[in-house]
């Protein structure tokens, strides 16, 4: 005679899976440090439903020929958060006035653990920055990513571009040496010559007539403040956009006919 299938085993008496920390051994540490990773996660989650906000900005369609060169904008954020945390580290030691501005510096330098190498990395880092912002837009620029829909980002890209060089101008005056004060004098200069708003716009960033000690804190305090807070509002924006509107393959190479189109053809 054939054997009969065995009935099913109801769900309540099947056995459950063993956690982390049951049966006879005991669990691993990195087992019980990934359950409580998870639980925390899911803590999170429960409360504030990120998960669907970050599967949206992470997970997304990328064109075809997609290449290294899509990468330019990614590395100048990270080039800009290097930025602001080494700017962090020095603002902790830096003296914002006439007269210490110079000896904190020296003192980064010399004296602080590590002083020189973090001053080294935020000096170095601007000009990093600098020419990945400008290689970002050229690579935008070539590629045609500008154009409909997409300009309101190209717009954006371009006030940022406009903002990183206003960093760049009001740090360079930070150390207070002679070539960062003749240097800052030339610029100003350079901006006061421009129609209607030129001759304002130098008043404004020397905090008067001539420079002085207002000068140097109100370089600070756009260098560390105004500057960084537009910037990172700014990214933000350009990010949504990117994400939302995708982002552009490259112009050499030709979209692919939906299959709607081609039943089209056919008719």
């Amino acid at each position: 005679m054939p054997k009969l299938p065995a009935p099913p085993i109801p769900a309540a008496l099947k056995p459950k899976p063993k956690r982390p920390g049951e049966g006879n051994g005991k669990a691993k540490p990195h087992e019980v440090a990934a359950e409580a990773g998870i639980h925390a996660v899911d803590w999170v989650d429960e409360r504030t439903s990120l998960s669907g906000g970050l599967r949206w900005l992470m997970f997304r369609k990328v064109p075809k020929g997609t290449n290294w060169f899509y990468t330019l904008g990614s590395a100048t954020l990270f080039a800009f958060l290097a930025q602001a945390v080494t700017g962090v580290f020095l603002a902790m030691y830096y003296d914002p006035s006439a007269i210490h501005a110079y000896e904190s510096a020296r003192y980064i330098t010399n004296e602080v653990f590590l002083g020189q190498f973090v001053r080294g990395m935020h000096k170095w880092g601007a000009t990093v920055m600098m020419i990945l912002i400008f290689l970002h837009m050229g690579r935008v620029f070539f590629f045609g990513a500008y154009k409909y829909p997409r300009e309101l980002n190209w717009i954006i890209g371009v006030v940022l571009i406009v903002l990183t060089l206003l960093m760049g101008l009001t740090g360079y005056l930070l150390p207070f040496d002679q070539r960062s004060y003749w240097a800052t004098i030339v610029g100003v200069n350079i901006n006061g010559t421009g129609p209607i708003v030129g001759p304002f716009l130098s008043d404004f960033l020397r905090g008067g007539a001539e420079f002085g000690s207002t000068t140097l804190s109100r370089f600070y305090a756009i260098h560390m403040l105004l500057v960084p807070g537009l910037i990172a509002a700014l990214i933000g924006a350009h990010l949504y956009l990117v994400t939302k509107l995708g982002t552009t393959a490259p112009p050499w190479l030709k979209a692919e006919p939906s299959d709607d189109e081609l039943v089209e053809d056919r008719v």
